[in-house]
């Protein structure tokens, strides 16, 4: 008498379901929240909403005529102070020489200063929300902690789910092969 054991690709792919069903359940709002954040950051440069534009005023490049980033963070700091911003904290000065600019900005809100470098001119006073989309996006919105957690579990489980789906869909022509 001879037994119907199932064959190796058979067995394989009824293993793998189980394994490709509850890690995709486990990741579902890890992949969620990093798929529609991932699409928004990806539309950050064309949206004034998600980033404000770089606004270009050069008058002149020569960076000796530049005001000092001193001089800068204090205009940037009363500037946002003007618009009701209680004790703005700089959180980083980014320098645009070619642009003749200087972005200040502010971990209150996700806000940003445009100045021009060389006479400290306000271009442009807008929130950030590229920023907190990113932090949403990475898990650091929660804590630096979790961040690493997250996008570990995700990353892994990403890897998973790509195996095993490729295995689901070419398995079953494995097996229709050997028949």
């Amino acid at each position: 008498m001879h037994s119907k054991q199932p064959r190796p690709y058979v067995r394989s792919l009824r293993q793998t379901r189980p394994w490709h069903r509850y890690v995709g359940i486990s990741l579902f709002l890890f992949i969620l929240i990093s798929s529609i954040t991932g699409i928004l950051l990806s539309w950050k440069k064309q949206s004034d909403w998600l980033q404000p534009n770089d606004k270009h005023h050069i008058e002149q490049n020569d960076s000796k005529n530049w005001l000092s980033l001193d001089e800068l963070k204090s205009i940037a700091e009363r500037t946002l102070a003007e618009e009701g911003i209680n004790q703005p904290i700089i959180d980083r000065m980014d320098v645009r020489p070619k642009k003749g600019m200087v972005k200040v900005l502010f971990k209150n809100d996700d806000w940003e200063v445009q100045l021009e470098l060389s006479t400290g001119k306000v271009l442009s006073v807008s929130q950030r929300n590229a920023d907190w989309i990113e932090r949403l996006h990475d898990g650091s919105i929660i804590s630096e902690g979790f961040k690493l957690f997250s996008m570990n579990l995700l990353g892994i489980g990403l890897l998973i789910l790509s195996f095993t789906g490729l295995w689901l869909w070419f398995g079953p022509k494995l097996v229709k092969k050997s028949h």
